[in-house]
């Protein structure tokens, strides 16, 4: 990636209580409404980002308007570099092995996110914008 992307979208798990915390704190850093932020429980979510209830409850995703699409670790960095406007995040990802403990970090995380504390879910916040 040459160019930091202008937007992306970020799916998450909109019933993890842990999952609404770390979107709403990525948010944080977004002063400039650069992220969409949806639940995959989204009506429609989903179908228009070619994405299945399996991948999306597996991990967060980030999708470029160009179509590039990122998974768990590497979502959360590109989040914060389009929030930040900064590239810094998303380069340090990529380093080799910054990549592969954030990647085991994420990975054990996703896990046992329902033992992590959090705020009230996303989809407990705003049913109506939830299916299901």
């Amino acid at each position: 990636m040459r160019r930091l992307p202008a937007r992306a979208t970020i799916i998450f798990d909109g019933s993890c209580n842990f999952c609404t915390w770390s979107v709403e704190l990525v948010k944080r850093f977004d002063d400039h409404d650069r992220l969409h932020i949806v639940p995959f429980q989204g009506d429609g979510v989903l179908s228009e980002h070619k994405l299945s209830q399996i991948e999306t409850e597996a991990a967060a995703w980030a999708i470029t308007p160009s179509g590039n699409r990122y998974r768990g670790a590497a979502a959360i960095n590109l989040a914060l570099s389009v929030a930040l406007g900064s590239r810094l995040p998303i380069m340090l990802y990529k380093l080799p092995l910054i990549q592969q403990a954030q990647d085991a970090i994420y990975a054990a995380i996703a896990r046992n996110r329902t033992r992590f504390r959090g705020v009230t879910p996303y989809c407990k916040q705003h049913p109506e914008a939830c299916v299901g």
